[in-house]
Order: structure tokens, then sequence, then C-alpha cells
């Protein structure tokens, strides 16, 4: 089983992450992008990665908006480094289409 990060592990990794907000339960964070292609081409860029990390977000879409929740649910649903990593992958892709 993985382990849970504690809150100041929490907050010490969303130092470094711009825009993501969270506690112990969830990192959350919704990107924007110019229109509804940007959007769509953020997700599909980010989705091999994602897929060969086996470690899936809960996103959304609604037009311009990509809103993502990162757990892990082999961890009682509690943060993980699996879900900061996550979170860096995903700016990182993000960055590339801004």
């Amino acid at each position: 089983m993985l382990n849970a990060l504690t809150a100041q592990e929490i907050a010490a990794a969303l130092s470094t992450l711009p825009g993501w907000s969270g506690n112990t339960s969830s990192l959350t964070r919704t990107y924007s992008f110019a229109d509804f292609k940007v959007a769509m081409a953020f997700m599909h860029q980010a989705a091999p990665a994602i897929d060969a990390s086996n470690h899936h977000p809960e996103w959304s879409n609604v037009y311009n908006r990509v809103s993502v929740t990162l757990r892990t649910h082999d961890a009682g649903n509690k943060v993980t480094e699996l879900d900061v990593t996550l979170a860096r992958l995903l700016d990182l892709c993000a960055s590339a289409l801004v």
C-alpha cells in the first residue's frame, strides 16, 4: 500500500505547484485555455503519460476549462507522492499549450 503524505508534506509540495490547492484528501486545480480545442489538446497530450504511470486523474472539461482532482485510491483516497508527480506532469503539459 502506498503511504499518504502528511499535511506538512502536502504544504511543502503545494508551495512548488502554483495554481494547485489541496489537503490530505486531494489536490485540485482548474486549468483555463484559449478555447475548447486547446483544452482537449491538453487532455490528449497528457493521456499517454498518465496511462503509462497507471495513475489516473479525476478530470472534467467544460469548454476551455479542465478541472482536475488528484488522490490515490490505493492509499485510502489520500494524497501520495504519485499525485504530486502527476500534478507536475499536468503542469508541464499545460505549459506547452498556454
